[in-house]
């Protein structure tokens, strides 16, 4: 992703905004991690802290801005609803202030809930 600006051009990595997502999202109360599908055994992994990346994937758009799309594991008992809700603004606001760059659409996908 390039920013310009009038000292220059900032070049930020995919991986930047996967991390920077991975770990709003985790910090999100309900959140039990990141998760991985396999594609073998078709089975859900959590992911480790240092793996959240993998369950983050970055889409860059013709106008500048970044679609964000998040695989999680909740807690059993959680407020679905509420959850995702406080993900999608959570990790909306981080990545726009850490980066610069505007989320236009925050996608949380719920693959498994852990007891």
């Amino acid at each position: 992703m390039k920013l310009q600006s009038e000292k220059g051009e900032i070049n930020i990595s995919t991986d930047v905004f996967t991390h920077i997502a991975g770990i709003a999202a985790t910090n999100c109360y309900g959140v039990k991690g990141m998760a991985l599908r396999s594609k073998t055994d078709g089975l859900v992994h959590l992911l480790r802290r240092e793996s959240l990346s993998k369950g983050v994937k970055v889409y860059r758009n013709e106008n500048g801005t970044v679609s964000i799309e998040l695989h999680i594991i909740v807690e059993n008992g959680v407020n679905l609803m509420a959850v995702c809700r406080s993900i999608m603004s959570e990790v909306r606001y981080v990545v726009s202030k850490n980066t610069g760059t505007e989320v236009s659409a925050v996608d949380v996908f719920v693959d498994s809930m852990l007891i």
